[in-house]
């Protein structure tokens, strides 16, 4: 029972982060943080919104069942690359908070999906 209990609030938690990062990245202009770790990255304008959809379809394969590992593996992927992409630029900052992002769908993963029987 714990067990699914802490997976939901880990899947509602990804889920969350999902949607808000995705919504984000196709609103850079309102947000100048966001705009800025982009091109710290080296990530282009014109490849931002390829990151908003890949980010809000993790959400949704989170979601569902069948798709929950995949959603996570590509959740886990994408920190990776971010966490990647910060130390070749030299952020070694960024790429330590990520850390945290990348155990949760590790942890995801191992807790399995949590309305599953």
């Amino acid at each position: 029972m714990i067990k699914n209990i802490i997976s939901l609030v880990l899947l509602i938690v990804s889920v969350a982060l999902s949607f808000k990062h995705g919504w984000d990245t196709f609103n850079l202009r309102d947000n100048p943080q966001s705009a800025k770790m982009m091109a710290e990255l080296g990530i282009s304008e014109s490849l931002t919104p390829f990151f908003g959809v890949l980010t809000i379809a993790t959400g949704i394969l989170l979601l569902i069942p069948k798709t929950f590992f995949l959603g996570n593996v590509l959740n886990a992927f994408s920190i990776v690359l971010i966490m990647a992409l910060a130390l070749h630029a030299g952020n070694y900052k960024i790429a330590l908070m990520e850390i945290p992002f990348l155990a949760m769908p590790l942890l995801m993963i191992w807790l399995k999906y949590p309305f599953k029987h």
